[in-house]
């Protein structure tokens, strides 16, 4: 963790505090899941949207189950006031989340580099800012990832009727 110190500027300090408030807090678990929810129902893809709102509301109750189970301490070079545990990093499985989330229901390669993109920067903002150890971030991105596909897996048929509601199904017998 020391060497992450040494690496602390204010122009990077700066960029992790916007990384911090768009990965935390009401905005992560409310704006983002209910405005992305809200996109796909006028999309008219309702199975997706509530893909992606219940991964979300998943994913957090999961790590906040985690992060009271393990109550591992945080880095003591932190820089922000946080209170509750540092593993998993709630963060990183929200950017997790998304990024598998919206990779899996819009299935564009774009969106799947963007998306990563995020995952890199919120994991590597939250050691940054002395949040989070590296494993606590790595133990988030899957975390976040492995619930976005769980869910996405669950309600795969619906969706896949829903993009696709002309295709012939055929069952065996």
């Amino acid at each position: 963790m020391s060497e992450v110190v040494g690496w602390r500027d204010p122009v990077g300090r700066t960029a992790s505090l916007v990384f911090d408030f768009l990965g935390g807090g009401w905005f992560a678990i409310l704006v983002v899941p209910i405005g992305v929810g809200v996109a796909f129902v006028f999309a008219r893809r309702p199975w997706a949207a509530l893909d992606f709102v219940l991964a979300s509301a998943v994913a957090a109750g999961v790590c906040q189950l985690l992060k009271a189970a393990f109550a591992r301490s945080r880095p003591d070079e932190i820089l922000l006031p946080l209170d509750n545990g540092s593993f998993p990093s709630g963060h990183t499985t929200n950017a997790a989340v998304i990024a598998v989330s919206l990779g899996l229901l819009l299935q564009r390669a774009w969106i799947w580099v963007v998306g990563m993109l995020y995952l890199v920067a919120m994991s590597f903002t939250r050691t940054y800012l002395g949040a989070h150890w590296i494993t606590d971030t790595v133990g988030g991105a899957l975390l976040g990832a492995g619930v976005a596909f769980l869910v996405w897996c669950l309600l795969l048929p619906r969706m896949h009727r829903e993009r696709f509601p002309d295709a012939v199904e055929t069952r065996r017998r």
